[in-house]
């Protein structure tokens, strides 16, 4: 058995004992429903959603060390850094991420009815669309993998015993995207786009293979669907909408910059 081999196991097993100390702590959470439209047992299952990681040794996990070796080639670069901000979706750090490409800065303040429906989706989606095959796999994450250092290490000893597969971080962004993509469809491409690159950052910094990030974009376009159909959630849109329609007509949200015929 190689030094890796070993590692790994030890990782894994360390995985499972520390989700096992949590899980309680997750459940407490779900007890403030002013944090979240969904109850546990209503999202569509992740763990029977999706298939299983790739494993090392595939063809398919060769994508994912390519990939690995492509995130850590862009850190020292201004994409590197956009990452490293990317990685801070707890408190206001998901509105922030989205301002730009919404055409207006989403803030309790400025927007305070878009500013609840993007912060009430983040449980939603970042951990309860997730947490199936996160717990059932418990994917040892690149970093910890490889032995090496993230982009971002502020959260590498949390975060090395979480289970990799499929991305929270990277769920959170795909999942507030296509919200705020039917909210603002004149700016839908940017707004995509920065939800994309969300999760492409978590590829970059080393906290996730890029399977995990694909399979995250999945799982949350599954948890959008279903937030359509709670009533809590409809209504809240509703409120968004109607307060981006104002804002849109007192002219303080910025025209889509894209070119209509890409």
């Amino acid at each position: 058995m190689t030094k890796k081999t070993i590692f790994v196991a030890l990782l894994t097993f360390l995985s499972v004992s520390t989700f096992a100390q949590t899980t309680t702590k997750i459940k407490d959470v779900r007890t403030k429903p002013d944090l979240y439209f969904l109850q546990e047992g209503q999202q569509a299952s992740s763990l029977d959603l999706l298939p299983p990681p790739p494993q090392p040794g595939s063809v398919q996990f060769l994508y994912d060390e390519a990939q690995y070796h492509w995130g850590k080639m862009q850190r020292d670069t201004p994409r590197g850094d956009q990452a490293v901000a990317d990685a801070r979706v707890g408190g206001d750090g998901v509105p922030k991420a989205f301002s730009e490409a919404f055409g207006i800065t989403i803030s309790k303040e400025t927007t305070p009815e878009i500013y609840k429906l993007v912060l009430n989706i983040r449980e939603d989606a970042g951990d309860l669309s997730t947490r199936g095959a996160k717990k059932h796999y418990m994917r040892v994450r690149p970093f910890a993998f490889y032995k090496e250092m993230t982009c971002n290490p502020e959260q590498q000893q949390e975060l090395s015993t979480n289970g990799s597969y499929p991305s929270g971080h990277t769920a959170i962004g795909w999942a507030t995207a296509l919200v705020l993509s039917e909210i603002n469809t004149d700016r839908q491409n940017e707004i995509l786009k920065r939800g994309y690159e969300m999760g492409q950052s978590r590829v970059i910094c080393g906290y996730h293979w890029q399977s995990d990030v694909d399979a995250a974009r999945i799982v949350n376009a599954a948890v959008v669907a279903r937030l359509h159909a709670e009533p809590a959630f409809q209504a809240q849109m509703e409120k968004a909408k109607k307060e981006f329609a104002k804002l849109v007509k007192e002219g303080k949200v910025a025209k889509s910059t894209f070119n209509a015929a890409d």
